[in-house]
This record gives structure tokens, sequence and C-alpha cells, in this order.
């Protein structure tokens, strides 16, 4: 199952990448992470609800002539995922084959660090400028995820995605609460607290 001495190959256009591919919200997103960080069981929450697999523990990546990067699985190892404690599990015995997606443009990256993201607490208002995965010379938009005891790893996932595509349509929660603060504050003192007490 696993494509260790493989993985990290980088020739004619492709590369093979650990971590894993799934569809979801109309987006290709590859999860990666190091090694017993829940990459192959949020995965496989996902598909419980509904989002497509692509692939598990590698992805095989190429670049289109139009500068886009699909990703699919390796012949060895197609609809399969190994998951601890279970050992390997087909997904399109159990889940179906609507479950399964053959290949998928790669849109967003998400990294799971093991108790932290960028810095000690990484970016906890998401005011810094997005982060980047460079892949085969591709840009890709990148959100980091810890991982931590109690954290739903797949819901967390879920609501990245719809961050991504909010923030692609120009919607960044963030920047809308401190603009609200600025104008409360641009009224006076009293205004400014009804807006923090209303929070």
């Amino acid at each position: 199952m696993k494509a260790e001495r493989r993985k990290g190959r980088d020739t004619a256009g492709r590369q093979l990448i650990s971590g894993g591919l799934l569809r979801m919200f109309n987006l290709g997103v590859l999860i990666v992470g190091d090694s017993g960080v829940g990459k192959s069981e949020s995965a496989l929450e996902l598909i419980a609800r509904g989002h497509g697999f692509v692939t598990d523990d590698a992805v095989e990546v190429r670049r289109r002539a139009d500068g886009r990067l699909v990703g699919s699985p390796p012949e060895l190892g197609r609809h399969y995922m190994e998951v601890r404690g279970l050992g390997i599990i087909n997904i399109k015995e159990i889940f179906g084959a609507s479950a399964i997606c053959g290949q998928s443009l790669i849109d967003l990256v998400i990294a799971l660090r093991q108790g932290g993201g960028r810095g000690k607490d990484g970016d906890r208002l998401g005011l810094k400028a997005p982060e980047e995965r460079r892949v085969l010379g591709v840009r890709l938009p990148q959100i980091s995820l810890p991982v931590g005891p109690g954290r739903n790893i797949a819901t967390l996932i879920e609501v990245a995605c719809k961050v991504y595509l909010l923030r692609r349509k120009g919607y960044h929660a963030s920047r809308e609460i401190i603009r609200q603060l600025h104008r409360a504050l641009a009224a006076g003192p009293r205004k400014a607290r009804r807006t923090l007490a209303q929070g």
C-alpha cells in the first residue's frame, strides 16, 4: 500500500505526493501532513459525509498544458485506504461506486499540523497573507489546521473549504469585523461599546 521509495518523484511534469485527495464542494482538496496525524481517518469521515474519494496515502500529480494540476491514484492501491485499527479497506465496496472519483483537479491544499500552525498559535485571526505550496512549479493555496485532542478535523476541513470559497469571492470575516469596529469607533465610544457587547 505504501509507496515510500516513489514519493516525491518529480519527472517530466509528474510528481508523487504523500497525502490524500478528495472532491469537496466542487473543489479538489489535497490533504497533507506527517504520518499518523490523522489524514486517512479524517478523509474516511468526509467520505461518509458524501464527499468524493480520489486517493489515499499517495497522489499522482501531473501538470496540464494549461498549468492546472490533476491528481489521480497510483494504479496499485486504487480505491483502497489504510486505516489504523482496521487495516486496508476498499472504499468502493463500502460506500459504493458513487463515492469514487477517478481523478480531480487540485484547487486547495489542507495541511494538518500536529500541535500548531504558523508560529506558536498559528494565524488566529486569518489576517496574514495566504499560505502557498508549490507543486511542479504551480502555486497552490494552502490552509494549515492544527491537530489536537478533541478537534473535529473533518468538520474543520469542510469549513476551511467554505472559507476558501468565500475568500475567493472577496469575503473575509476577520476583515469584516474589523471594518465594523472601525465604524463603531468613528461613531463614538458608546457605539463602540455596544458593538463589542453585541459580539
